[in-house]
């Protein structure tokens, strides 16, 4: 019987000390994708594409798309940054700004900006702490939205200068979506967005760490990804358990539009299509079996038809 316990308690610490060093492992790895600078170093390595409406091209809207745009600086915590504003041509029918992910550009919203652009929109594309040009956060870190978010509130301060004005449409991509969820969670100007439009939403951290694991193919990816969301607000020094948004785009009032693919490696669309059950109010989908940010790419007639008719329901909202 001793001999029993004794393998048992064995078996026991063996699958802890698996699951606190394979925990760790996964922590690191989280960690050195939320520090800047090794993860646009490596997307820098990657030769641009020629079409403007492929992730990764880099030029301003007159190179890409020939639109006519100001260059326009924001008045950030962290001090100026850069913008691009794209008026509509003729009479404006609403304003838009984009938000980008993590690591990338204001030229990844050129699919975007194409289809607004069409239908009468004028966009403010944004840059935020830790963009090239933009001011560098203190923490060197990307913050998953946490720290992001006042930058966004400053382009929403400047594209809906009051309350009484209308409101803007923010379309955000990938961790684009943490941004604009704690920007809607926390900012005074949180009123001032009349609608949302998201392309593979980060829209909870522990749900991307969870995703991590699995993806690993490691034995145990729960525990393993509980452990890292353990260790991550130590490595970081940000408090990631707040970085959480999927209710609080659930309790948006306005209408929202989401495009996910069920092949997203990093991440996961099971948040998204949660919420789009979840919601009360107006929402639109669009899904496909595409990787991250890739539901464009694989699908473009029916992204740019589904965008469309999501466009034409906020014209038609009294």
């Amino acid at each position: 019987m001793r001999l029993i316990l004794g393998l048992v308690l064995v078996l026991l610490l063996a699958v802890a000390g698996y699951v606190a060093v394979t925990g760790y492992l996964l922590a690191r790895a989280a960690s050195g994708i939320l520090t800047v600078g090794p993860l646009a170093a490596a997307l820098a390595t990657t030769e641009p594409p020629a079409d403007p409406l492929a992730l990764g091209f880099r030029g301003d809207p007159m190179a890409a798309l020939s639109l006519p745009f100001e260059t326009v600086t924001l008045d950030t915590a962290l001090g100026p940054t850069e913008a691009w504003y794209v008026p509509a041509t003729g009479a404006e029918v609403g304003r838009a700004v984009y938000v980008h992910g993590i690591a990338g550009a204001r030229e990844d919203g050129y699919r975007h900006l194409s289809m607004l652009h069409a239908a009468g929109w004028s966009v403010l594309m944004i840059s935020y702490r830790n963009d090239a040009g933009a001011p560098p956060a203190p923490e060197g870190r990307y913050g998953f939205g946490l720290l992001e978010w006042r930058d966004l509130e400053a382009a929403v301060a400047q594209a809906a200068p009051g309350p009484e004005g209308p409101g803007v449409l923010v379309v955000a991509e990938s961790m684009g979506g943490a941004i604009l969820g704690q920007f809607l969670a926390r900012s005074d100007l949180a009123g001032r967005v009349a609608a949302v439009a998201l392309d593979s939403p980060a829209i909870s951290f522990r749900a991307v760490i969870n995703h991590l694991a699995e993806a690993s193919d490691r034995p145990l990816p729960g525990p393993m990804a509980w452990v890292a969301g353990r260790l991550l607000p130590r490595m970081t020094g940000l408090p990631l358990g707040e970085a959480e948004v999927d209710e609080v785009y659930a309790r948006f009032a306005g209408p929202l539009f989401i495009a996910h693919g069920s092949g997203d490696r990093i991440v996961p669309i099971a948040p998204s299509q949660a919420l789009a059950a979840a919601r009360q109010g107006q929402t639109a989908t669009f899904s496909t079996g595409a990787d991250h940010l890739g539901s464009y790419a694989e699908d473009p007639d029916g992204y740019r038809a589904a965008f469309a008719g999501f466009l034409a329901g906020l014209g038609r909202r009294p």
